[in-house]
Order: structure tokens, then C-alpha cells, then sequence
């Protein structure tokens, strides 16, 4: 029995110690736990590390950047803009009433006003009385001759501006036929041959009759007569406007001066190149080289004829006829 005993003891020893083998081999779960653990916190620890890197990198490139920028801004100074008020006026238009003008008066006589004879012409329903104008066009004039072919007044020119640079000139001859015309007993007026082109020049051109004829015979009419002289003349172009108000400076002056102011103008002009309307307070002498009255306006004297003959005047001369207040 012993020796089984022992036996069995041996047979269980070697058992036991395959078993305690295999224990010593397999981890028990206690012996495990402590590894996961530290697996774990070493997994922390270096996700802690690389964070930490990372953030020194960011702090290691940020820093050399942000100096580069203060550096840049130092050595390149932003410039100091400049402002500058700026008012500006605004001109608002204001509606002004524009003068009404009362329309012209219709011209009183016709066509068949009129008869030729002998060379001139004569108003049969009407008076109407018979002039010449005359400047240094006419050298020599016998005046008393005049007189007896039936002319009762003269149109004497006083002077001239120039067409290119605008001088004022008197007349070379108008004294020699003021006194010839004024002995001869005949009636007076008088013109000035304008080539303004401003106001200012018309009412110098006025001053400058005024002053010539300030101690003469006066009895007709003193007259604004602006012809156009083509296009190189210095009053090429001159607006309606312009010459309106030249025509208006030149009857004022002569108005305030006592006399009796005229405007000279053919149809044309009168149509394109004058507000007449605005002239109405003035008397007109108009210029149309026919033996028909036609014009649609009244006027005061009409020059019908720039190649009349006149016995006692060498060559032609203009020849009108003014109508008395009618």
C-alpha cells in the first residue's frame, strides 16, 4: 500500500509540476492589467509630447514672421493720405420772364403806293420827302445844284471803324459837305458806319458823332448803320444778339444826348440779323433797292436806289425818301 501510496505521489508530483508549469507560462489576468495601463499612459504621454511640439513649431514660425512684418512696416511707413475739402457752387437757374415785345406795326404803304418819274420815285398816298446820303464816295458836290433838282435833306457820314483791327475814322469830306449842304439850306442828318462788335464800341461810335457834330445844324435823324463786310472781316459772325444790343447802346447814347437815333438795315437783316422788335422804340431806314414797296414793316425812310443821278453830283449816289410821321 505504502509503496502504491508513493507511487501515486509520484505520478501526482509530475502532474502538478506540468500544471505549475503551465501556470508559471500563462499570464494570470492580474499579472496583465498593469501592462495595459502602462500602454495607456504612454499613449497620453506622447500625444502630450507632440502637442507640445507642434505648439513650440507654431510658436518658433510665428515669431520670426511677426518680426519681418514690424520690420517692414518700420522701413515702409504707410504714406499719410491727404484729404482736401472741395466745395463746389451749384448754380440753380432761376426762370426769368422774358420781355414781351408787342409785334411790329404792318408796314402802311403797297406797291401801288408809288409812281417813277424822271428817275425818282414818289409816294401818292403819302408825304414822302426826297434825300440823298452822301459820304466820301462823292468828292465833289454842287450843292445848290441839289437843292434845285428837288432833294430836300442829306445824310451826311460822319465816320467809319475799321473792318480789321477796328480804328474810328471821321469822314475825309464830311465837313466840306456839312458846310456846302447846310449854305445850300437843305435839312440834316447824320450816320455812322459801325463795325462794332460789342456794346461798348457802339457807344464809343456814338460819343464819336456827338462830339463832331456837337455845335452843327441837326435836323433829320442820327443813324447806326452796320453793314456786314464779309468773312474776314473782324465782325464775321456776330450773333443777332450782339448786334442788337450794339444797335441799342449806339440809339441810347444818341437819346441821352437829345437827338433822334435810327437803325439802317436791309430785309435780310432785319429778318436774320436784328430782334427788330426789340429796335421799335427807335426809328428805321431800310434799305431796298426797288421801285415796289414790299416790306412787311413800317419804316421811317426808305432807301430805294444806291445808283440814283442827281444833277450837281458826279457819278451815283443813294436816293431815299423819309415818311413824316404818318
Amino acid at each position: 500500500m505504502q509503496e502504491l501510496k508513493e507511487k501515486e505521489l509520484q505520478e501526482k508530483e509530475p502532474e502538478q509540476a506540468e500544471v505549475e508549469t503551465v501556470s508559471q507560462t500563462q499570464p494570470r489576468e492580474d499579472d496583465r492589467e498593469p501592462e495595459t495601463e502602462e500602454l495607456v499612459c504612454t499613449g497620453r504621454q506622447s500625444r502630450f509630447w507632440m502637442g507640445f511640439l507642434v505648439g513650440v513649431m507654431l510658436v518658433l514660425i510665428a515669431v520670426p514672421v511677426t518680426m519681418l512684418l514690424t520690420l517692414r512696416n518700420q522701413k515702409e511707413p504707410v504714406p499719410e493720405v491727404q484729404t482736401q475739402t472741395v466745395i463746389q457752387t451749384v448754380t440753380v437757374p432761376v426762370e426769368v420772364e422774358a420781355p414781351i415785345y408787342p409785334p411790329l406795326e404792318p408796314n402802311p404803304l403797297y406797291p401801288e403806293d408809288f409812281i417813277s418819274y424822271n428817275g425818282y420815285l414818289f409816294c401818292t398816298t403819302r408825304p414822302a420827302v426826297m434825300g440823298i446820303d452822301v459820304s466820301t464816295h462823292q468828292k465833289k458836290i454842287d450843292w445848290e445844284q441839289v437843292k434845285a433838282a428837288g432833294v430836300k435833306f442829306a445824310m451826311l457820314r460822319v465816320g467809319h471803324r475799321g473792318t480789321d483791327i477796328g480804328g474810328i475814322y471821321e469822314d475825309e469830306l464830311v465837313r466840306q459837305h456839312y458846310e456846302g449842304a447846310s449854305k445850300a439850306g437843305l435839312k440834316l442828318g447824320y450816320y455812322f458806319f459801325s463795325q462794332a462788335i460789342t456794346p461798348e464800341e457802339a457807344e464809343e461810335e456814338a460819343r464819336f458823332v456827338l462830339d463832331i457834330i456837337e455845335n452843327w445844324q441837326v435836323d433829320m435823324p442820327v443813324v447806326f448803320d452796320w453793314e456786314p463786310m464779309g468773312k474776314d472781316a473782324r465782325t464775321a459772325g456776330m450773333s443777332p444778339r450782339t448786334l442788337t444790343d450794339c444797335a441799342k447802346a449806339f440809339c441810347d447814347t444818341i437819346a441821352q444826348a437829345g437827338l433822334e437815333p435810327m437803325v439802317y438795315f436791309n430785309a435780310i437783316q432785319s429778318r436774320r440779323e436784328l430782334y427788330l422788335q426789340e429796335l421799335a422804340d427807335y426809328k428805321f431806314w431800310l434799305a431796298m433797292y426797288s421801285d415796289s414797296m414790299t416790306y412787311e414793316h413800317k419804316v421811317d425812310m426808305w432807301q430805294y436806289t444806291q445808283s440814283g443821278k442827281i444833277p450837281g453830283i458826279e457819278g451815283d449816289v443813294d436816293i431815299n425818301l423819309y415818311f413824316p410821321e404818318y
